[in-house]
């Protein structure tokens, strides 16, 4: 899945391949046709995080993970651009915090599903693991959204209090965290509505963050949830962070 031209050397590797399994999902039908033009917009404010987690997105990151272990009812949103970018890492997790994945995605067909679900499907069985796979047969809808978009299970996202929901619409976004959830946000641009209304937003690339919650799990961490945790100061810091990064240039 992961076999790409490039040398692990490469001072672009994580980005190279990242484009790589863009282009493996593309194939197998799982994106839809801007999948692209998202992805290289982020990857834009990835370079000026200079790649890297930044300390307020750590901080972010162990409140957000706290939040979902907590949580009565946890659940992990995938869209098709997660799904590209980081199925094993979303599996990983959620069989760690033993709750399910739900497949809810912006331009909702048949085939898109159906693709979405088989790769899904197919890294679970991979991985050896046992975790529950959700939107094969939505059976509610989202309030305050219209169309295939708003459908969901009740299961899943609707009886959901908290949610995990990277690369997300800002519409839906919203529409979840006036259903009174806490939602918890992964976004490489600080400016997007779903980064400005969430409830928890983690600055900073998807598998790299991914990645970083499941190291705190498995080493056993002690993570605890922030009662002082201000999203807001979570934003600052992450643009003032860009910003200084401009002025080395």
């Amino acid at each position: 899945m992961d076999e790409i031209a490039a040398d692990p050397s490469h001072p672009r590797y994580a980005s190279l391949l990242m484009r790589h399994r863009l282009e493996v999902a593309q194939a197998k039908g799982m994106l839809a046709d801007s999948a692209m033009i998202a992805h290289g917009r982020g990857e834009a404010f990835d370079y000026l995080l200079g790649e890297v987690t930044t300390p307020s997105a750590h901080k972010a990151t162990r409140h957000a993970l706290a939040c979902m272990m907590e949580g009565r009812r946890t659940v992990l949103s995938v869209n098709g651009n997660v799904a590209a970018l980081a199925t094993d890492e979303m599996l990983t997790l959620a069989d760690a915090l033993d709750c399910p994945l739900e497949v809810n995605i912006f331009y909702r067909t048949p085939e898109r599903m159906e693709a979405i679900l088989g790769h899904i499907s197919e890294r679970n069985e991979a991985l050896g693991l046992d975790v529950t796979v959700l939107g094969h047969a939505p059976n509610a809808s989202i309030p305050g959204l219209k169309g295939p978009r708003a459908s969901c299970h009740k299961e899943g996202i609707l009886d959901s209090d908290v949610i995990l929901v990277p690369l997300e619409d800002g519409d839906r976004c919203r529409a979840l965290l006036e259903m009174g959830k806490t939602v918890i946000v992964i976004d490489l641009n600080p400016l997007s509505r779903s980064a400005q209304e969430g409830t928890i937003t983690i600055v900073d690339e998807l598998s790299r963050a991914l990645t970083n919650m499941v190291g705190l799990l498995k080493r056993g961490e002690n993570v605890v949830v922030d009662s002082k945790y201000n999203n807001e100061a979570t934003l600052k810091a992450a643009l003032e962070w860009m910003l200084n990064s401009l002025k080395q240039v």
